[in-house]
């Protein structure tokens, strides 16, 4: 089961990045190693059916245009708050605690980073990351599926490799959440890279 895990937050973090010619790629090896998980299986074989331009199209609509579906999981638990800024600090630490670094100008809390970390974390550890997020990445899933959202597959994934009931609905999941988001701003920003392990 940790090897099948491993590989759900491995392909979760290569498919929730921006679609781009690379991913295009490693369609036949994801293909492969996706084969006998269902969700999965069935958003990269809509990944190989749709053309690459509409792919991107999609995938900005969903995730930069909806607030709602936003990958950036603290936002769940912290909104754009002061808080927000220890938790991001906090997850810097212990991604480099692991020999792990997030590249330049991203954010650690990116959901593509935490899978990537999951993925190559020591036994334990990177589940231990997602299970302390459940809440940001059951609201994220429902928010996805409720837009029809293929994407909502690789949510629906992940969640499947926690450990433990799923928030059942939106007001669960917010419950879990505590408050919800936040609304406080303070204008966090930071340009976006991709993750990439530490040397």
């Amino acid at each position: 089961m940790a090897d099948r895990d491993r590989t759900v937050w491995q392909a979760g973090a290569l498919l929730l990045c921006y679609p781009d010619r690379r991913l295009r790629e490693l369609l036949p090896l994801l293909r492969d190693a996706t084969a006998g998980i269902a969700p999965l299986a069935r958003f990269v074989a809509t990944l190989g059916a749709t053309p690459l331009a509409a792919l991107q199209s999609s995938y900005v609509d969903t995730f930069d245009f909806r607030k709602r579906c936003c990958l950036y999981l603290t936002w769940y638990s912290d909104g754009d708050t002061r808080r927000r800024g220890g938790s991001l600090a906090a997850l810097n630490r212990r991604y480099a605690a692991h020999g792990f670094a997030v590249a330049a100008g991203e954010l650690p809390d990116f959901l593509p980073a935490v899978c990537e970390f999951a993925a190559h974390a020591p036994e334990g550890v990177g589940r231990e990351l997602l299970v302390e997020h459940r809440a940001g990445l059951a609201l994220l899933r429902l928010a996805l599926t409720d837009a029809g959202s293929p994407y909502a597959d690789v949510l629906t994934a992940l969640c499947d490799t926690l450990p433990g009931e799923q928030p059942a609905d939106r007001a669960a999941a917010l419950a879990l959440a505590r408050t919800g988001p936040p609304t406080e701003t303070v204008g966090i920003d930071l340009p976006l890279q991709p993750y990439q392990r530490g040397t």
